[in-house]
């Protein structure tokens, strides 16, 4: 799939893009700022020349061609996941940055339900709770 999405951007296929996808395939349940997917490659691939220009050109262009998503830290940037498991959403800690990911029926059954009675035909969707994880709130309990 990441060789025909190459080829359509007239782009051609490094072992430098393979690495990129084949650490975000091996981590899938992982989400990496650009830095903290290059540091990865670094370690786990240290004769590998790869640049964090590569990544983060990489990682545009799956997230473009909807193989990869994003969640935005604002002025902290993004972390991407690929986009390849069945469908989550996610909850954000904001103290620590922690990702928890899970899947309720009966929230993905109420949008189904609201899209119908508005005529609203719903082709994807996004949800990221923002809060404060369990371990950050024993921290300020015991701080």
């Amino acid at each position: 799939e990441f060789k025909k999405i190459l080829k359509k951007n007239s782009l051609k296929f490094t072992s430098q893009r393979e690495t990129v996808v084949k650490v975000l395939y091996n981590n899938q349940h992982n989400h990496f700022t650009p830095e903290e997917l290059h540091r990865k490659i670094k370690l786990k691939y240290p004769k590998t020349k790869i640049g964090i220009a590569t990544v983060y050109r990489t990682l545009n262009l799956l997230e473009s061609e909807n193989l990869a998503n994003s969640i935005s830290f604002g002025s902290d940037g993004k972390k991407y996941e690929l986009d390849i498991r069945e469908h989550h959403d996610h909850m954000i800690c904001l103290e620590c940055g922690k990702i928890i990911e899970f899947n309720d029926e009966q929230i993905e059954t109420r949008q189904e339900e609201i899209c119908k009675k508005e005529n609203f035909l719903l082709k994807n969707h996004s949800m990221q709770l923002y809060g404060v994880c369990k371990e950050c709130q024993n921290k300020t309990k015991h701080s």
